[in-house]
């Protein structure tokens, strides 16, 4: 089957062999998969990606490995052991991971099974979640990069009165944006240097949205958390003179080195920030800011399955909105193009590929 394939460093499209189900496993043929920006750093720094995940990611840079974890699918066939409740063409979502001939596979980060850059896939049928109300398959290969925001929203231990700041308008930015509206956050400042994702993120109800190179993220921050709820000043504490500003809770989704000690430096005392942005370099902080702020940091990773599952259904009832992150669309063979354009991603958002598709959005 066609498959673009990280190998050696390069991403390139060839043929592998055909995924076979295991035990308790069905096949599947990738329907929609989006490109994620962890697949964007795992293929510049696979074998840091490999070395510093905690065993959580195992594969072997030096093999090859078909990417793509963010995946809608169609039921082809079922292997051994399997109860058959989803009849073939039945659409159906996962969460990207497989007990394959006895071992955990990472679907999208194994050189064992493939991923959703490959035309066909193997996926644990106890963890098949079917795609209800007549969602499509891009906007169901969603709820991969949607639970993530979800799942730092949940963390980052929000009350009534926080405000929110979200550095960085990608996907991972716009899912936080996503969830924190739908848990009734207000207001919410966000901050991109793209005018393209700035759009996004007013579309998606970010209430102020800044150009950091122009305005300061922090300040903005700064002058909301000085009025209440009920649009009056917040008090000045008596001993510094300095308004009681409401809490504020920062969300990294970046992923860049110097990025979370800005923030740490914009911070006021008592934020929560809750790193998202995944960054595969080494970084440097300043402690001493976090100390004298008694900041609070939390890093996230991924979601839990009911997590994954209660995505898919605010997808599917329209409370989460993930169409207008979809900025193109490409088939197998554009995958590598994609991947360069997307390393300066002033243009586009979430690009999705579709085996058999359209071809040339990168040509």
């Amino acid at each position: 089957m066609r498959a673009a394939i990280l190998r050696q460093g390069r991403l390139l499209v060839d043929s592998v062999p055909e995924p076979e189900p295991a035990a308790g496993e069905v096949l599947v043929g990738t329907r929609a998969c989006g490109i994620c920006g962890s697949d964007l750093h795992a293929a510049v720094h696979a074998r840091d990606f490999a070395a510093n995940s905690d065993g959580l990611f195992g594969l072997d840079p030096s093999r090859d490995v078909v990417m793509g974890h963010e995946f809608c699918a169609e039921i082809l066939d079922h292997g051994p052991a399997t109860t058959r409740r989803f009849a073939p063409g039945t659409l159906v979502c996962s969460v990207p991971w497989t007990r394959h001939a006895g071992q955990r596979e990472n679907v999208g980060y194994s050189n064992v099974v493939p991923g959703g850059y490959g035309e066909r896939m193997v996926l644990t049928e106890e963890l098949l979640l079917p795609v209800p109300n007549g969602l499509s398959a891009r906007a169901a290969a969603l709820t991969e990069p949607m639970a993530v925001g979800v799942h730092a929203v949940a963390k980052a231990r929000l009350t009534p009165d926080d405000v929110a700041l979200v550095i960085g308008c990608g996907p991972v930015g716009l899912a936080v944006l996503s969830a924190l509206r739908l848990a009734g956050v207000r207001p919410i400042v966000a901050a991109d240097f793209s005018p393209a994702r700035r759009r996004l993120a007013e579309a998606l109800g970010a209430d102020l949205v800044i150009d950091p190179g122009v305005h300061s993220p922090y300040e903005s921050w700064r002058e909301l958390a000085a009025v209440t709820a009920s649009g009056s000043q917040v008090p000045v504490n008596p001993l510094s003179g300095e308004p009681e500003l409401r809490p504020g809770v920062f969300f990294e989704c970046v992923g860049v080195p110097g990025v979370l000690d800005q923030m740490m430096a914009g911070a006021r005392h008592g934020c929560r920030v809750v790193v998202v942005g995944v960054c595969m370099q080494a970084d440097t902080i300043h402690p001493m800011l976090a100390i004298t702020r008694e900041l609070n940091l939390q890093f996230v990773l991924a979601y839990t399955v009911d997590e994954f599952a209660r995505t898919l259904r605010h997808i599917a009832e329209g409370e989460l909105s993930v169409e207008p992150l979809i900025t193109a669309t490409v088939d197998i063979a554009e995958v590598p193009a994609a991947f360069t354009a997307l390393g300066q991603p002033a243009d586009h958002c979430k690009v999705m590929v579709e085996p058999g598709g359209v071809t040339g959005a990168f040509a």
